[in-house]
């Protein structure tokens, strides 16, 4: 009887250990990241004038890495990296809508992260930190290079970002992580059509960024 209680409290007490975050670990993630842009749409302007045509951003899933240092238990600085994103451009007239073009993008982010004391597995942080994001591999698709569109070219973009997460510790290295952030892009596509004339886009992209990762701490 006394082995049995002995071995039901020894049991008891493994189930509420906690593992803590301490300063010097290192956490690396990895899973689906989910770019979701601003849903509104940004008047196309030729030769300075309005067009009468929109343009917006769609949105993209791609593998989502973050790199994490803790230099307290309760502070850390994390990398947002992942896989190229490729969002479809879509342009909008009175005959309907249709893809305009394609981007390529990185939104490489570094953040501060300030996770919250609950002596539990559960540890939920709240973030902010500063992105750059690149575009490249501009193109129109083959119907809009055949009417005389070319040479489409998007600004990079810096800009501020908020994030609130969770990781949850599955054991004292392995954790499974969600987080929600909001990133500030903005981007000036300019293009040319018939070889001469000069048109812009400016589009607030402003995504909310959705990531579901496994994580695990060295």
């Amino acid at each position: 009887m006394k082995k049995t209680l002995l071995t039901l409290a020894l049991l008891s007490s493994f189930s509420t250990i906690t593992f803590a975050n301490q300063a010097g670990d290192f956490m690396i993630r990895g899973g689906l990241t989910n770019v979701n842009p601003d849903s509104s749409k940004a008047a196309v302007v030729v030769d300075g004038a309005d067009s009468g045509l929109k343009a917006s951003v769609e949105d993209n899933t791609q593998l989502g890495l973050n790199f994490v240092y803790f230099y307290s238990d309760n502070w850390a600085v994390e990398l947002l990296a992942a896989t190229p994103f490729k969002h479809d451009i879509t342009l909008y007239s009175d005959a309907g809508e249709s893809k305009l073009a394609d981007t390529y993008q990185l939104p490489p982010t570094l953040s501060a992260l300030y996770y919250f004391d609950t002596n539990s597995a559960v540890k939920p942080y709240v973030g902010v930190g500063l992105n750059y994001t690149i575009f490249f591999d501009d193109s129109f698709t083959k119907t809009y290079k055949d009417a005389g569109f070319s040479d489409l070219d998007l600004s990079g973009s810096f800009g501020y970002a908020l994030q609130v997460g969770a990781d949850y510790q599955l054991d004292k290295h392995w954790s499974l992580n969600t987080s929600v952030r909001y990133i500030d892009i903005s981007t000036d596509a300019d293009f040319k059509v018939g070889g001469s004339t000069k048109g812009t886009v400016t589009v607030d992209v402003d995504p909310i960024v959705f990531s579901l990762m496994v994580g695990y701490t060295f």
